[in-house]
């Protein structure tokens, strides 16, 4: 059997990402490490290996403490994971850049199955040179980019940092209409960023050749649609799917009317890039686009 297909999901933040990575994760053909978001090229472009090593570390040590408290039958998984870090954090402390070593990482374990993998929303910022770089890594790369309605997708953004903000957890929604305001504004630049479906896309596709990439709805991940264009981009079996399965769901917090109006007229640019580029798009997106 040959080297196994690298794939590369590049976005997008709250687009279903960590949906898309358990469902791979749990597929047959698949080998997909514990650790959904490895953080390795914009860790390494931006000169923070260290930090995400720290990051991993911390992150071993909690599931040290939980394994050392869990009853007998969750050990044996905890443990696997605990190993995903170590595995990951030697990697990381090479501190420079070493793809070979990387590689390893993903493959180690890989078996008889077709596809490893890397799931990290922070790729579609990179550059289109090192997107370019990541597609030359192995003989067979594939990159999947996944899209939600940009008012959705950016609410749920909104929400995830307001919770993170505050020492309670929870979604204030005056914390959260603050970020909103701040990100329409230009304020919040992280969210701005992954908000440019429109800069995202050009990036990859100038990086990347059409047929080793894919761009698939969010919205269709649970009619099985989307799921059978991406098994068949990857060359594995479609499997059943857990449409109904939520993870890493936000806490709910509808907009107003007034936010929704001001989220549609920011992200217009991105209904209308997205439907001048791809043509179709999912009912969902449609609704908003006619109140644009």
């Amino acid at each position: 059997m040959g080297e196994p297909t690298v794939m590369f999901c590049t976005g997008a933040t709250k687009a279903g990402t960590s949906w898309l990575h358990a469902y791979l994760e749990g597929h047959p053909e698949c080998h997909f490490r514990s650790i959904k978001e490895l953080h390795y090229f914009d860790a390494l472009d931006e000169g923070r290996l260290d930090r995400r090593a720290a990051q991993i570390a911390a992150a071993r040590e909690a599931l040290a403490d939980k394994r050392a408290a869990a009853p007998m039958f969750k050990r044996r998984k905890l443990a696997a994971r605990i190993a995903d870090h170590d595995a990951y954090l030697s990697v990381l402390e090479r501190g420079t850049e070493d793809c070979d070593a990387y590689l390893g990482y993903l493959c180690d374990g890989v078996g008889r199955a077709r596809v490893v993998g890397d799931v990290t929303p922070a790729y579609g910022l990179l550059s289109a040179e090192r997107l370019a770089a990541m597609a030359r890594m192995a003989s067979d790369v594939r990159f999947v980019y996944l899209l939600r309605d940009p008012v959705d997708r950016l609410w749920s953004h909104v929400r995830m940092m307001a919770a993170r903000r505050s020492d309670s957890g929870k979604v204030d929604p005056a914390r959260a209409a603050n970020i909103l305001k701040r990100t329409i504004s230009g304020e919040e630049t992280q969210i701005v960023r992954r908000s440019d479906y429109q800069g995202a896309l050009e990036t990859l596709f100038a990086a990347v050749p059409q047929a080793r990439r894919l761009v698939a709805f969010y919205e269709d991940l649970f009619t099985g649609d989307a799921v059978a264009r991406i098994c068949a981009h990857l060359g594995i079996s479609a499997q059943p799917a857990p449409v109904d399965a939520v993870v890493h769901g936000g806490q709910p917090l509808e907009m107003t009317g007034e936010q929704r109006r001001a989220a549609r007229d920011w992200l217009a640019p991105q209904y209308d890039f997205v439907t001048a580029t791809l043509g179709d798009v999912p009912a969902r997106w449609q609704t908003d686009l006619a109140k644009v």
